[in-house]
């Protein structure tokens, strides 16, 4: 992805146009892993210390309440995609977002204006939510108009090596921080530091995307003057022939997501579950993001070589199998090579199965509805599941008290998706291609 490429546009694509596109989706987890990392001290801010657990359920209800207005950003926002074009859809989306995380960062302390502080946090987030809702939808369906047919599943990948790259960065920051500043310095303003460090990018990202070209046109059959109304009511009625290929796909979202964030919840597992060191659980972080930053990328070229399908159901395949087993080993044995390897083997698996399934729904749908629909089929799938999977698993662990009870969910999750990856049809058109000349 260096030098230039020619998409099906006759557009060149170049590395920092990937950048462009997938800066956004790689902020947002920035944004959601410093929220996490810093909760405790969120909450100290924001809320009435008299009573320190109902604050940080107030911080953690308001951080959740984020998914509530991804639905509505996909269908506003991804809609414009369709309507007046994949770049200014993208444009709206990060800046906005960029106002979300900088308002956050910068509202005064309940100490200073009172009941107004959990407010303004709660209004930025219910933006941010909005603005992420439209994020995916414009910039998958770029990349997968500008990206070259033969290698639209790599250039796919981008979106979520983006995302476990900003995890990284974001868990490097955090860890940095709580080593260099003292509890009281982090109260005050670290977590605020951690957050405008995400915000400097925003500057620098809306000045890559304004030099990117559009690839949507009114010969694509979009109605680029339609109204807000009008636009939703048009993309509600476009879908309709689409419904069995929008349900797999929110299926097939629905099990990666569970398992994304299973993923992520590793790091408290290590901690609470299995009462392990600080520095081991960070490792849980480390590994899981440098193993799906590789595999994320491999998953989405052998997409391209042997077909989107093929590789998500074998991947997704041996997911099904493996999770038990590694959660098992994980839960009975205390070498950390056995923590680290289990952590390893599953979300390889995973990266490997996830990334097509972006593709192959992105692929699937014609261009005139290709931003609001994968815009609301992620949406809905995040909402869900995303903002659910974390807390039904601390619950299942305290009602069972059973340290599988992970596994058993994800495992779950994971059959669901097999399943609509066996039904829904092959859709890289190099692959369709190789088979008619055979």
């Amino acid at each position: 992805m260096t030098g230039h490429t020619n998409g099906p546009s006759g557009y060149n694509i170049r590395f920092r146009d990937v950048m462009a596109v997938f800066v956004g989706n790689g902020l947002e987890f920035y944004d959601f892993l410093v929220f996490s990392y810093f909760a405790v001290y969120i909450s100290r801010t924001f809320y009435p210390n008299d009573n320190p657990t109902a604050a940080l359920l107030a911080t953690l209800a308001t951080f959740g309440a984020g998914f509530l207005t991804r639905p509505i950003g996909a269908v506003v926002i991804g809609g414009m995609g369709d309507r007046i074009g994949r770049k200014p859809a993208m444009i709206v989306s990060f800046t906005l977002m960029g106002i979300a995380i900088a308002g956050l960062a910068l509202t005064p302390s309940y100490a200073a204006i009172g009941v107004a502080a959990p407010l303004l946090v709660l209004g930025f987030r219910l933006l941010q939510g909005f603005a992420l809702g439209g994020e995916v939808g414009p910039s998958t369906a770029f990349m997968a108009e500008a990206a070259p047919v033969h290698r639209r599943g790599l250039y796919l990948s981008m979106q979520f090596v983006s995302q476990d790259s900003a995890v990284l960065i974001a868990g490097s920051i955090g860890a940095a921080l709580a080593v260099l500043l003292t509890e009281q310095q982090l109260q005050d303003w670290g977590w605020r530091a951690a957050m405008l460090i995400g915000v400097t990018i925003v500057p620098f990202g809306l000045w890559l995307r304004r030099t990117l070209p559009e690839t949507l046109h009114r010969t694509d059959g979009a109605a680029m003057t339609a109204d807000a109304t009008t636009g939703v009511l048009s993309l509600r009625a476009q879908l309709a022939p689409h419904w069995p290929i929008i349900m797999l796909g929110l299926a097939m979202l629905a099990g990666s997501t569970v398992g994304s964030y299973t993923a992520n919840y590793m790091t408290t597992y290590a901690l609470t579950t299995l009462e392990l060191a600080t520095t081991v659980s960070f490792g849980f972080t480390l590994v899981t993001g440098v193993v799906l930053i590789v595999f994320d990328a491999l998953g989405g070229w052998l997409s391209d070589q042997y077909g989107r399908k093929p590789v998500m159901v074998i991947a997704g395949t041996l997911l099904v199998l493996a999770i038990l087993p590694c959660f098992w080993a994980i839960a009975r044995f205390g070498s950390i090579w056995v923590l680290y390897g289990a952590q390893a083997l599953m979300v390889m698996l995973f990266a490997l199965s996830t990334v097509p399934v972006i593709v192959t729904i992105t692929e699937s749908l014609p261009k005139s509805i290709r931003s609001g629909a994968v815009a609301v089929v992620y949406a809905v799938a995040i909402s869900v599941f995303g903002g659910s999977t974390q807390f039904v698993i601390t619950w299942l662990l305290s009602v069972t008290d059973n340290r599988l009870a992970p596994a058993y969910l994800w495992l779950g999750a994971a059959v669901i998706g097999l399943a609509a990856m066996l039904l829904i049809k092959e859709s890289s058109p190099a692959r369709a291609s190789r088979r008619a000349q055979v």
